[in-house]
């Protein structure tokens, strides 16, 4: 019986019907950089990628001699890319209720709740990443965004090219909240606005405005921020660029990764990269990106931003993801094993079908990593 379902009805469920799915629900896989999937070698968890990050280059006026000038040698960076979230999704049914359900279906709901659950746990992860990364930050924590027109998002539009992010390959995320206030817009329903055949109102779908493909997606973080209370940089001063603060003993409360925050005297706002759970007694942060004024030889306060949903504005290259196709060879005979990768995302997904006393077990998995390469091409909407 396990058997016949896996080379007739499971596979070819998970191929026509689970992937339609999850490209329903997966979004972010869709618009993150994903060509350095092609060089993974060996599929298995903690394996690494070295993603490359060009070195900026300068001009020089050109001054003809007969003795060349020197050529300052540049050293390009690397960001890793771990392949280190291996996750499954699996359920099992009696053999009564296989025969009973075996024709009506419910094998394929099931199947396609499993990739719906992988779905949301990938787009969740890659969410966070990107959460846990930006530092460009518009909007009002609290209060959903475009409820009267789109200000939010010019303000991180200006940010983001400020930061120098490409004006192609620009995307926005927003959740249902704040799609339904952008489909109430005029600008974004009227097709005299719009310049187009009046699709988005029949479509509900928002589409391409003002220079960024806008996606809703459920899986939209909200950042419960930290509860740092009285908190400044200690009295040791520190220089334009530093990316490390020691803060004084009076402060109370915690500072959490992700954390956005402000330093008195800069406009810049700072996202918590690594900190002490509890700043009670003193302790450090680290954040991104460099500060940006340098902080004077006395306590400086640091002022957290409140709880928000974290809409993002974020350019194909910000971050990197990679899933890594899993091994389908039967170890032990008797064993079901199926791999498929969807051809529109790119996702890998391994199904295991066993016995096991009487039920079939059918498990669903997948091994994926993310990180963010260029936080300067991301953008926080606060919701």
């Amino acid at each position: 019986m396990a058997g016949s379902i896996v080379t007739t009805n499971i596979v070819q469920t998970l191929v026509s019907f689970g992937l339609d799915a999850l490209r329903e629900h997966c979004v972010m896989p869709r618009i993150v950089n994903r060509q350095y999937e092609r060089d993974i070698v060996g599929a298995r968890r903690g394996a690494t990628l070295n993603v490359a990050v060009p070195a900026s280059i300068s001009t020089r006026t050109v001054a003809p001699d007969v003795v060349p000038p020197a050529t300052t040698a540049i050293t390009p960076t690397s960001v890793s890319l771990t392949l280190d979230t291996w996750e499954e999704a699996v359920w099992a049914m009696d053999d009564e209720a296989v025969a009973k359900t075996l024709a009506t279906g419910v094998i394929e709901s099931q199947m396609s709740a499993a990739i719906k659950a992988m779905a949301n746990s990938i787009d969740t992860s890659i969410m966070t990443t990107a959460v846990q990364s930006a530092f460009a930050f518009a909007g009002t924590s609290g209060t959903t965004p475009f409820a009267n027109g789109w200000s939010d998002y010019l303000g991180i539009r200006k940010q983001g090219n400020e930061n120098l992010m490409p004006v192609d390959d620009r995307y926005v995320v927003v959740d249902p909240a704040a799609e339904a206030n952008v489909l109430n817009l005029r600008g974004m329903v009227d097709a005299s606005y719009r310049g187009d055949d009046g699709s988005a109102i029949r479509r509900g779908k928002m589409g391409y405005i003002l220079g960024s493909d806008w996606q809703m997606s459920q899986n939209v973080q909200t950042h419960t921020a930290g509860t740092a209370s009285s908190c400044t940089t200690d009295a040791s001063g520190y220089a334009v660029g530093v990316k490390t603060l020691a803060l004084a003993s009076a402060g109370t409360g915690t500072i959490v990764v992700g954390d956005c925050f402000t330093i008195a005297g800069d406009s810049q706002v700072y996202n918590c990269t690594s900190g002490d759970a509890d700043i009670s007694g003193g302790g450090s942060i680290s954040f991104q990106p460099g500060l940006k004024v340098a902080i004077a030889t006395s306590t400086t306060a640091i002022t957290l931003k409140a709880d928000y949903v974290a809409n993002l504005l974020i350019h194909k290259d910000a971050i990197a993801f990679a899933s890594a196709p899993l091994a389908d060879e039967m170890i032990v005979s008797g064993q079901n094993v199926a791999v498929a990768v969807d051809e529109e995302s790119g996702l890998s997904l391994r199904l295991e079908v066993e016995r096991h006393h009487k039920q079939t077990q059918w498990s669903l998995d997948c091994l994926w990593g993310s990180v963010c390469v260029r936080p300067e091409l991301l953008g926080i909407i606060a919701g």
